[in-house]
């Protein structure tokens, strides 16, 4: 779970919620749950009065503050957790710190080499030119590559071609 919290701690109603989000992809890379991406920061259940519905709150962090994804992230959550019977959901959005691909998770990363799209190297802070990483071929894993584009389908991603096996992949870039 996230940011050390640790299911001795966590309440039934949390651990559900928990695995409710780990079951909503990323509408951009459908391979990804937003659990996997690390853009969920923490989850709450306030518990009210026997007659009150329990009030869910759910921090997250967008991996770029216009991402065009967030409003479908959001209604995802939504419909998610009022199909498992939450009716007081509350989504607050949080900008600061800012996402880096330092909290995707390392399954999340195998899922995305899985899918032909090569994973973010090293950590955000190192800020390496594109242009000087060995990045590895999805496909066949040689490491002959070059950049094509710093942009691909998405801004979070840059597009190379291996010269290897000959096959254009996406890199999703460390940021």
């Amino acid at each position: 779970m996230q940011h050390g919290k640790t299911e001795k701690c966590m309440n039934d109603l949390e651990k559900k919620i928990w695995q409710l989000l780990e079951k909503i992809t990323d509408p951009e890379i459908p391979v990804l749950s937003i659990i996997d991406l690390g853009i969920i920061r923490s989850v709450k259940v306030n518990h009210t009065s026997t007659d009150t519905p329990h009030e869910v709150l759910i921090w997250y962090t967008p991996t770029y503050s216009a991402c065009p994804a967030v409003d479908m992230i959001n209604t995802d959550i939504l419909v998610s957790l009022t199909v498992a019977g939450f009716t007081n959901i509350r989504l607050e959005q949080t900008l600061f710190p800012a996402w880096t691909t330092d909290w995707m998770s390392e399954s999340g990363k195998e899922k995305l080499k899985k899918y032909g799209i090569a994973a973010p190297i090293g950590k955000s802070c190192e800020n390496i030119a594109l242009a000087d990483l060995k990045i590895a071929c999805p496909q066949c894993g040689s490491i002959q590559t070059i950049l094509v584009s710093e942009f691909s389908s998405t801004a979070c991603k840059a597009l190379y071609k291996c010269n290897t096996c000959l096959e254009p992949f996406d890199y999703f870039k460390c940021h």
